[in-house]
């Protein structure tokens, strides 16, 4: 009866979640998606080998083709016309593959990829749910049943996800795939108590998104948080009269939230950060944080050396995961600058932070840039982290730090996740925002109830619209046209 009582909430969260994503699939329910990388990774892996089937790709968007001969990438002929010394890969990470691998082996090219991945899209927000209740659980958030449920709603159908979860397309299938894995992580890393657990999630969405890696540093903030000496020195008061404004306590005096003992984020008047993170750092058992850290590191180090031997054996090198080997139109531009550059900053940070629709007297009147509508747009309620109400203690500030670097990383890539509704390469980190929404103690009134609404429609138009109405899409090609223009 209990176990019922814990799992008929999610399971509710599931049932509704997938059944609308599968609802909203509309005619791509009824066979492969046109761009099904993965399940011929799949087939690949149940052939035993890492090349694709019989070398020749069934398409020519975003494979990867190697030349041992040039130990470069193939000349655009190779699609028409492979040598012996040209192998074609699928060069996105393999877990996406593995996870759909068993359907693969029974339907084979004819899997219904878009209708498995809507399946497993509901995985998402039913394990976002189930963090949200245990940080309720542990103290950590105040969030009510009715606002973590809000929450969920909110991520469900309110953000980038949504659209995401109806393509079935390979880049999408693997924003699916670490949207599932990413709450798991954050739940087994909580308090740092489950290293293991959370070792093998992060190692399996480096094998998913390789940039999510950068995560690291919650587990680390976790850790550092809640291992503390019984004599570890007083974190210096924020304020220089001790008040109730952020006056920090002895190590004793840990809440019952897991041992949150410091509140990193100073103000003028208060002890400096350098001042405060050094105290820190000076009260940490490390003793028992290696015995935490070591278990953590073990599955990642056993997957990156399962990487680095596929990289091998693919490209030659240990490090080579073979995205610079796609043949696309813009691979002079990787040439030039690299996979990941501050050359490509300011056009991504512009399009995070100001891609709007585009308003025309012309039906539709509306139309969107192909590389998609800024974050704050497409959920505005995510505005609210810059703002939380409560002091940033240390695991806020783990979180902070989580969205900081991989979405650093992002905005560094060599493009911005075009063709896209909304900027989905935000799922890389959308899991900690809604954490940081709940933990934060912002109240939820008028005004964050109308932008959940706003949000919960201008997603669905996304889910409804992208690769299906391409009448309310801009028509640019090239990826150099990033505003309406004049």
């Amino acid at each position: 009866m209990k176990l019922w009582l814990r799992v008929r909430v999610p399971l509710g969260i599931y049932v509704i979640c997938a059944g609308v994503y599968v609802a909203m699939l509309g005619a791509r329910i009824g066979g492969p998606s046109p761009d099904n990388h993965f399940v011929h990774l799949a087939m690949s892996y149940l052939h035993g080998q890492l090349g694709v089937l019989d070398n020749h790709p069934p398409g020519t968007n975003d494979w990867a083709c190697f030349d041992t001969e040039l130990e470069d990438v193939c000349a655009s002929s190779a699609f028409t016309h492979t040598t012996e010394t040209q192998h074609w890969y699928v060069s996105f990470p393999p877990v996406p593959a593995l996870i759909i691998l068993p359907v693969v082996a029974i339907w084979g090219d004819q899997t219904r990829d878009p209708l498995f991945w809507a399946l497993f899209a509901g995985l998402s927000p039913t394990f976002l749910y189930v963090l949200l209740r245990e940080l309720s659980a542990r103290g950590r958030s105040t969030r009510s049943e009715r606002e973590n449920l809000t929450l969920t709603a909110l991520y469900a159908f309110g953000t980038v996800f949504f659209f995401t979860a109806v393509q079935g397309a390979v880049w999408f299938a693997g924003h699916v795939v670490a949207c599932v894995l990413l709450p798991l992580y954050l739940l087994f890393g909580l308090d740092g108590k489950r290293p293991v657990a959370a070792g093998s999630m992060l190692a399996l969405l480096f094998m998913t998104r390789p940039s999510i890696a950068a995560m690291v540093i919650v587990f680390v903030v976790e850790v550092l948080r809640t291992t503390r000496r019984a004599d570890a020195p007083t974190i210096p008061s924020r304020s220089a009269h001790g008040d109730d404004r952020g006056g920090e306590y002895s190590p004793r005096a840990r809440t019952a939230a897991g041992g949150a003992v410091s509140r990193l984020i100073p103000s003028s008047d208060e002890a400096g950060a350098s001042r405060r993170l050094l105290a820190f750092l000076r009260g940490t058992a490390w003793r028992e944080t290696l015995r935490k850290f070591v278990p953590f590191a073990v599955p990642i180090l056993i997957v990156g050396c399962v990487a680095m031997w596929m990289n091998e054996v693919r490209f030659g090198h240990l490090t080579e995961f073979g995205h610079r080997y796609l043949i696309i139109a813009w691979h002079s531009r990787i040439e030039r600058w690299g996979i990941f550059s501050y050359h490509y900053l300011s056009k991504n940070l512009a399009i995070v932070t100001s891609s709007l629709p585009w308003l025309t007297v012309r039906e539709p009147h509306v139309i969107i840039s192909r590389h998609g509508l800024a974050l704050w747009f497409t959920t505005p309620a995510l505005l609210l982290t810059l703002f939380p109400k409560k002091r940033v203690d240390a695991h806020m500030v783990g979180l902070y730090l989580g969205v900081a670097i991989v979405g650093g990383w992002d905005l560094l890539y060599q493009n911005s996740g075009w063709v896209q509704f909304g900027y989905r390469f935000a799922l890389d980190y959308m899991a900690l925002l809604f954490v940081l929404l709940a933990v934060g103690g912002r109240p939820f009134r008028g005004g964050f109830h109308l932008a959940l609404v706003f949000a919960i429609v201008v997603n669905t138009f996304g889910a409804l619209t992208f690769d299906r109405a391409w009448e309310y899409y801009d028509d640019d090609r090239t990826q150099d046209r990033v505003f309406q223009p004049d």
